[in-house]
């Protein structure tokens, strides 16, 4: 990282920047959400949810929210939860994970993820989940992840190559991420 790399909560001003990194990560692969679902989705957790800066510019942005480990947030709908548990959910799912395009392959990323694990486990959840979307099963899978196959159905709302993904965090090794 050319710059200091600095992790910092989603601020009001973030938002038109994040609108536009989210439409340009997803727009290809027909999952673009828009800012109201991005909002959601952070209103859900706040505390987990987070913006990347390098230098002055917004460099990315980590959205991710307690869900029931095995499921995912539904796309076509805004709203973030998956309903009042009795039970607190233990797994902490990534919603979303971008860089800027000109930025990338400066472990950015990886800095963003070892964040959010590092919230995630002082926070005492059990694992991070995400569903992996156009081709990046191999990014994940360097940093931990392993693939639930048959979790996300072919072809939905995903993509046809969604496939769901976990990372256990009492197990997962900082040097990966």
């Amino acid at each position: 990282m050319s710059d200091t790399a600095r992790v910092r909560a989603i601020a009001e001003r973030d938002w038109p920047a994040i609108t536009a990194l989210e439409a340009r990560a997803y727009s290809r692969l027909g999952l673009s959400e828009g800012q109201a679902a991005l909002r959601a989705r952070r209103d859900a957790s706040p505390e987990t949810c987070f913006a990347l800066h390098v230098g002055g510019q917004l460099a990315g942005y980590v959205l991710a929210l307690p869900y029931p480990h095995g499921s995912y947030p539904d796309l076509r709908r805004a709203r973030a939860t998956a309903g009042r548990a009795a039970v607190p959910a233990r797994n902490l799912h990534l919603h979303d994970l971008v860089i800027a395009p000109e930025l990338r392959r400066q472990g950015l990323a990886r800095h963003l993820l070892g964040h959010l694990c590092a919230v995630a486990r002082a926070r005492a959840y059990e694992r991070v989940s995400l569903v992996s979307v156009g081709g990046t099963e191999p990014f994940w899978s360097a940093r931990g992840f392993t693939a639930h196959p048959g979790v996300v159905a072919p072809g939905g709302e995903y993509g046809a190559n969604a496939v769901y993904m976990s990372l256990p965090l009492e197990t997962s090794d900082a040097r990966v991420l």
